[in-house]
């Protein structure tokens, strides 16, 4: 294992990616296994790091959510409110409330910091 090293930069990355190939497919518990095990763990935090995945807008997580669970906007109104509220949410006209992101936690499931983040394409107040 004395040719791991930290992945700094992007020729680190590319021949942990080379030993990665080499070593794929090596036997749990075997010192390729664990070495592999290590380069992988190496790999998946500079990917981490370097390329991260933004969040889902909370907006286009309630409407995937609700496709999943085969819900209409009528079954939001007793998480959000009137069907008048339902619809300025789901249009973006209204940012969702501290007790509307619990509920919406709590009834859907949606991870909190997906639903506490800034709705896109709404215009402040």
């Amino acid at each position: 294992m004395n040719d791991l090293k930290p992945i700094r930069n992007d020729d680190d990355y590319e021949d942990a990616l080379l030993l990665l190939k080499q070593l794929w497919g090596a036997k749990d518990g075997s010192p390729e296994g664990d070495k592999l095990d290590i380069l992988a763990t190496l790999i998946d935090a500079y990917e981490a790091g370097r390329y991260p995945i933004d969040l889902p807008d909370p907006i286009d997580a309630i409407l995937f959510r609700m496709e999943q669970q085969g819900l209409a906007r009528k079954d939001l109104e007793p998480i959000l409110g009137s069907r008048g509220r339902v619809a300025e949410i789901l249009n973006r006209k209204r940012a969702l409330s501290l007790d509307m992101i619990r509920r919406l936690h709590e009834h859907l499931d949606i991870p909190l910091d997906i639903l506490i983040q800034p709705i896109r394409g709404r215009k402040a107040a």
